[in-house]
């Protein structure tokens, strides 16, 4: 693995990673947007929209669903059927055409869905048939979360399986390489947290035990990518969905340790509470315990990110709300230029306004000056 090791890196730098050349250090984060076409399929829309945003050093898809039971909003994009490969093709042809690089984001969400989403209009899935607090966000609007059923044992070797056949897809697909979604609420960090695995299995109890799933279906992802290909997003602190353990820097210290034998493209890392705004962990003995590529995540300004990259707290960094508004936000950071206000109500959902319609720096110099 290649790491830059300059003592004051620039964020607008190139960065090696792995065998990929980055043009910037500047992460686009995932971002769900629910604009995917029927059968979640993702449209032309959505590849202009990733092709607009390819000056970032990596854009990481929005989370996308590995199987049907692992869908947990609508209009959420799928790598599970042909037609939804061929869909990603064109998204990833538009990025690449612009020089960019992306990788795609496995999901399954557990228990955070609801049956009116789910096949057969089962009960969603989870560790522990432990309900969340809130509402699921379904197509008859929101609706009270449901008591999940919990996966048998023998249930597992399936999820493993369909997240190696997503990660398959997303190589047929040509992304660059893939993300392992273990964060924020959804299935494997249910496993990873002792507030939703109350399981007495092999998959429960110890921390050992409930980061199995996740260290089974990193080694699964890698009989199909090289580990310089896969990434991991972790959120030991984010309490989104109604998630807590009750010693999160002992758990996530010994799934970094976990995931640092891999020698994967990187750890990312969603820093403190996205609720509260609080952090509490130590960041810097987490990316210290990983050893490799350490991506922050969480409210990162410019200022905050050129921060973290001179100090050595981290590598790369991922921005996600900036990029909505801001196609081209590494030119902006780099010239110092006035952001577009970004449009909230057009976060999830809808059509090219508030998605593709948002203008680059050149655009408005261009109108300005006519």
């Amino acid at each position: 693995m290649s790491v830059n090791t300059a003592s004051k890196p620039d964020l607008f730098e190139p960065f090696s990673m792995g065998d990929l050349e980055l043009r910037n250090r500047l992460v686009m984060a995932p971002l769900t947007r629910n604009r995917a076409g029927d059968g979640n399929v993702p449209k032309a829309l959505n590849a202009e929209y990733y092709a607009q945003r390819a000056s970032a050093g990596l854009i990481l898809t929005e989370a996308t669903q590995i199987s049907p039971q692992g869908v947990g909003y609508p209009a959420t994009p799928g790598i599970h059927t042909a037609e939804q490969v061929e869909g990603w093709r064109r998204v990833t042809d538009a990025v690449h055409a612009a020089h960019g690089l992306i990788f795609l984001q496995l999901w399954h969400v557990g228990r955070i869905s609801h049956s009116s989403l789910q096949p057969d209009n089962a009960l969603p899935v989870a560790p522990s048939a432990i309900r969340p607090q809130g509402e699921a966000v379904t197509y008859e609007g929101k609706k009270a979360f449901e008591t999940p059923r919990a996966l048998s044992t023998d249930e597992l070797p399936g999820i493993v399986a369909d997240y190696a056949a997503a990660a398959r897809r997303a190589r047929e697909a040509g992304f660059d390489g893939i993300e392992i979604h273990a964060a924020n609420g959804y299935l494997l960090d249910q496993f990873l947290r002792d507030g939703t695995n109350s399981r007495d299995d092999a998959y429960g109890g110890s921390v050992e035990n409930r980061m199995r799933l996740l260290q089974e279906v990193v080694e699964a992802v890698r009989g199909i990518w090289p580990s310089q290909r896969v990434g991991v997003r972790l959120s030991p602190e984010n309490s989104f969905n109604d998630i807590r353990d009750s010693d999160p820097q002992g758990t996530f210290g010994a799934v970094v340790d976990m995931l640092s034998r891999y020698r994967l493209a990187y750890l990312h890392l969603v820093e403190g509470d996205m609720m509260s705004g609080e952090s509490h962990l130590d960041y810097a003995e987490i990316k210290r315990r990983f050893g490799g590529v350490y991506m922050a995540n969480n409210g990162y300004t410019r200022a905050r990110a050129e921060q973290a990259l001179k100090t050595g707290a981290a590598d790369l960094v991922a921005i996600g709300r900036l990029f909505i508004a801001n196609p081209d936000l590494p030119q902006r950071f780099a010239q110092d230029a006035e952001l577009n206000e970004q449009d909230p109500d057009t976060f999830y959902g809808g059509d090219a306004h508030g998605y593709t319609d948002y203008p680059t720096l050149m655009q408005q110099r261009r109108s300005a000056s006519a």
